[in-house]
């Protein structure tokens, strides 16, 4: 980076074929540390699997990945979770007959020491059980801390994955279409949600509704056929031709 600080997350080159498609095709990107970042693009331009290589869930045939400087093109996801690395998907990973206070203590649980303990009662460590309730606390849901997360409302549920991965303290966070399946008005609940987030964490969204998009980013990255076609600011974007034609139509980036 130019002030002689490594990027939050920079990407050299990165490949990712399955059988004759590439999915993903030579992505570069640096992103600096507390941008806020969208990803975007059509459907199946290769945006959920850049995502599950950059986590670790999947690796890559070709190029480079490092974490503030460091590689991690090789690493296991819970090697680059331990380096601040957290990440939510699509479709709600929860354990859902657990309580939500329960859920975000083994997210909190997952990153300490103690997670080596998990038949000791946690009412011994009481930093992750703090740790959890303020988490709770941060996505608004402190009063349903009692609550059987089957019992909570989509909406509650997709702010439940948002205090699990900040669980971790987490210095770089992967959203990954955090606001599928909501209404309008929770839809505008998570949007305000996230703005409050610790600015010093960096973010990296893939999004598909552009009101969403452009209020939660610094900056945006268009993905096409698993390429990256674009890339600057809203205003760079809205104003690119081949955007506009190969994405959501002229017009459509007004938001």
């Amino acid at each position: 980076m130019a002030d002689g600080h490594p990027a939050a997350l920079s990407l050299a080159g990165v490949t990712k074929s399955f059988g004759g498609l590439t999915a993903v095709n030579a992505v570069s990107l640096s992103v600096a540390p507390g941008e806020r970042r969208a990803i975007i693009g059509p459907n199946g331009a290769g945006k959920t699997t850049l995502f599950s290589l950059i986590s670790g869930e999947t690796l890559p045939d070709a190029g480079e990945i490092r974490l503030r400087g460091q590689d991690v093109t090789r690493l296991a996801p819970h090697r680059r979770a331990a380096l601040g690395m957290a990440r939510t998907y699509q479709i709600t990973n929860l354990f859902p007959r657990l309580s939500a206070l329960d859920n975000c203590v083994l997210a909190a649980q997952a990153l300490s020491p103690v997670k080596l303990h998990l038949h000791r009662d946690m009412a011994r460590y009481p930093a992750v059980l703090d740790r959890a309730r303020r988490v709770l606390d941060a996505v608004g849901l402190a009063d349903k801390a009692a609550a059987v997360v089957r019992d909570l409302s989509h909406g509650e549920q997709r702010q439940l994955e948002i205090a699990l991965a900040l669980a971790g303290e987490p210095t770089l966070l992967l959203l990954d279409e955090p606001t599928a399946g909501l209404s309008p008005a929770e839809s505008s609940m998570m949007t305000a949600l996230l703005k409050t987030l610790d600015p010093r964490m960096t973010l990296l969204i893939i999004e598909h509704d552009m009101d969403v998009a452009f209020q939660l980013t610094d900056r945006i990255t268009v993905l096409h056929y698993g390429g990256v076609v674009a890339d600057g600011t809203r205003e760079d974007v809205t104003a690119s031709a081949l955007v506009q034609e190969i994405y959501l139509g002229a017009g459509d980036l007004d938001g």
